[in-house]
């Protein structure tokens, strides 16, 4: 996560919480009465109801809006509080970047009292029904192939959970990497690009040829004609998934 200190200084323009993902974090939290956020970045999603966030980069930290949760810096391999400390922890599109994920899980199941809710894409679901990363990027994609944690792992380690599907908004507001499938020119804008791990860490040169194609196909209308399918469509499933377990 240390690679936030330099990659995440657009979170707080390009991230912001879509409220239709928000609402499907927030159910999946239930009548928890108090969370804590692990790999809590800016805030987004964050419930009224959290009462710490836990980040290890200060460049992240610094874009947390007032009012939002007293955070602390740390790691999610070693979380600073007792056992049972919170009703739910949650971990929203972290986990990848964790440098030691079964330390990390076992920590969330330590400091959660009743329920652990990870947002995290499936790896296989994602090359196959994206786009950008099938016919553009699939270096991008080798880059995540490093990173992602298969499902059916993380379900393991957290002793059994529930997967529960999140689509994307055609007209998502927060900018993860799949969030402008319906919006394609927002890929060869390089802020867009910076909030995104996926698209910023591989690196520019290693992206240019698939960008320029990318580019070339939105000028001729290839794009356009090769996609009329995903035009009219409200959202899309490409592998988001939140993975919800009990105590």
């Amino acid at each position: 996560m240390a690679t936030y200190d330099t990659l995440g200084t657009t979170y707080a323009r390009t991230r912001r919480p879509d409220p239709r993902i928000a609402a499907r974090i927030h159910a999946a939290l239930g009548d928890a009465t108090d969370v804590v956020n692990v790999g809590a970045g800016t805030g987004s999603y964050e419930p009224s109801r959290t009462v710490l966030a836990v980040e290890p980069s200060q460049v992240m930290i610094a874009q947390r809006p007032p009012g939002a949760a007293p955070v602390v810096r740390a790691v999610a391999e070693h979380l600073p509080l007792r056992d049972g400390a919170a009703d739910a922890v949650m971990a929203l599109l972290t986990v990848h970047h964790w440098t030691d994920p079964v330390a990390g899980i076992a920590e969330l199941r330590r400091v959660a009292r009743r329920r652990v809710l990870v947002l995290t894409w499936d790896q296989r679901v994602f090359r196959e029904r994206f786009w950008l990363v099938r016919e553009y990027l699939p270096e991008a994609a080798a880059f995540d192939d490093d990173r992602a944690i298969p499902i059916d792992r993380l379900s393991e380690l957290l002793g059994g959970a529930r997967e529960l599907p999140v689509p994307v908004p055609h007209d998502c507001v927060d900018g993860f990497a799949a969030a402008y499938w319906r919006r394609p020119d927002a890929y060869l804008d390089p802020q867009v690009r910076a909030g995104i791990s996926l698209l910023s860490q591989p690196g520019e040169d290693t992206l240019a040829p698939g960008l320029a194609r990318l580019a070339d196909d939105l000028t001729t209308g290839h794009w356009h004609t090769h996609h009329t399918d995903l035009l009219n469509r409200e959202a899309i499933d490409v592998g988001y998934r939140l993975l919800v377990t009990d105590h």
